[in-house]
């Protein structure tokens, strides 16, 4: 059976790349995702450190040994760092529009709720209950209500028996509020699609260091837990397909699988296995088996990304880091295979930066290929997918290494190694595919 349904979606995803183009998105539903930095007229060479420090503060979430809520993208401790991606969708009768953080790390879907006695400040109104035709508050034995690791039940001004929550998060940010349940909007074949009573956390406490740059309205969880935005649609599949991170053009998440899912491709796809963690079950982890730098395979131990049977280590694929990340040891080896094989000055070492000559500015610079090779996949990486030029503080150019190290034992796969890649998250399946693609065309 698995490997009949494996058969069928790698044969439906082959059809699709002989398509021509199309705007449609089948029978998916879809919702628009938003760069954070989009806009805002940030220098090349802002935009790297950003996309460094989120990584690095979304690494020490990662391997801080919490919950699996840990890892959501927040701000870490005295950073106002943004997040990655905003998804946009909105809730209620009649509708109210919300955007929200994509997180694969996390389950809960919360936004900020009226009449929000401590909220910070967001740029799209607070979702009000109230003005919903279709809101209606969870009971504290609801279903949904047992999902959540930490809840009571309600009274006086919660409502009676209704479901509180509170949600932790790395940095010691909390939201806490009512569990609710309404229907969600998104965009879809005609025009908006409509999905009644899923759940949600209104948020009416959410301290910390959430802010409106960071978290839009609140965090849309799309990890592998029952309250996750797929796992409430009762999808078999969810895929995304990241623009390039330094333009502005949108970006799209699809749930559920179109008819035309791989139309904007531009080579072949190809499929790995999805592995599970007991010890991290919300988290989406790969079997990488090596990297190699140029003709060079590095000469590291499939140990060095392998999950642990205690949760540790392991290689996942994420959404809210923005630069994949290696554990310290791979990452010095990966740093010094780089050095070997580029004739250039070395200006920086993480992210390892090559001092670009004023004769060559302008001009691509060569650089080694770099691979991951996962189970039965191969993620042959464009030039743009792990190299990033720009100008430092003097105005120099600068060719630089979109890798870092992770500080701990975990390797993680970033949004810019995934940008213009479609990624099918198969879920019934348990596999992950990929494939070169037109993201702005999906």
């Amino acid at each position: 059976m698995e490997m009949h349904r494996l058969a069928l979606l790698l044969a439906l995803l082959a059809a699709a790349l002989a398509v021509s183009c199309s705007d449609a998105a089948g029978g998916a539903i879809r919702a628009q995702l938003t760069r954070a930095d989009a806009g805002r007229g940030l220098t090349r060479r802002q935009l790297l450190r950003r996309m460094a420090r989120r990584s690095k503060a979304r690494a020490a979430r990662l391997l801080s040994g919490s919950s699996p809520a840990s890892a959501s993208a927040v701000p870490g401790k005295g950073q106002a760092i943004d997040t990655e991606y905003l998804v946009s969708f909105a809730i209620g009768t009649p509708p109210q529009p919300v955007q929200a953080t994509l997180d694969t790390g996390s389950d809960l879907i919360w936004t900020q709720c009226q009449p929000c006695p401590s909220c910070y400040a967001q740029a799209l109104p607070y979702y009000d209950p109230n003005l919903s035709d279709t809101s209606a508050p969870l009971p504290c034995d609801a279903a949904a209500c047992q999902q959540l690791d930490l809840s009571s039940c309600g009274a006086r001004k919660w409502g009676n028996r209704t479901c509180v929550y509170t949600y932790s998060y790395g940095d010691r940010s909390v939201t806490t509020g009512r569990l609710d349940a309404d229907t969600f909007r998104f965009d879809g074949d005609a025009g908006h699609e409509a999905v009644p009573s899923l759940a949600f956390g209104c948020g009416y406490f959410n301290n910390g260091l959430f802010s409106s740059n960071a978290t839009g309205s609140g965090i849309a969880g799309f990890g592998r837990g029952a309250l996750s935005l797929p796992s409430q649609l009762r999808v078999d599949n969810f895929s995304y397909c990241f623009t390039n991170v330094t333009g502005s053009a949108p970006s799209a998440v699809l749930l559920g699988l179109p008819a035309n899912l791989y139309d904007s491709a531009s080579g072949a796809a190809q499929t790995t296995q999805l592995i599970q963690s007991s010890a991290n079950p919300t988290f989406y982890y790969l079997s990488l088996k090596s990297i190699t730098v140029g003709s060079e395979r590095l000469p590291v131990p499939e140990s060095a990304f392998a999950l642990r049977g205690n949760g540790s280590g392991g290689t996942i694929i994420d959404s809210g880091t923005s630069v994949t990340l290696l554990p310290p040891l791979v990452y010095g080896v990966l740093h010094d295979a780089f050095v070997s094989q580029v004739d250039l000055p070395v200006t920086n070492d993480e992210p390892l930066c090559f001092a670009v000559s004023s004769a060559a500015a302008g001009k691509k610079q060569e650089v080694p290929k770099l691979e991951l090779q996962f189970d039965g996949a191969t993620l042959d990486l464009p030039r743009e997918n792990y190299v990033f030029e720009m100008e430092d503080d003097g105005g120099r150019s600068n060719m630089c290494i979109a890798i870092m190290s992770s500080g701990g034992g975990m390797t993680i796969v970033g949004n810019y190694q995934q940008q213009n890649l479609h990624v099918l998250y198969d879920l019934a399946g348990n596999n992950l595919s990929f494939v070169p693609a037109h993201c702005d065309r999906v």
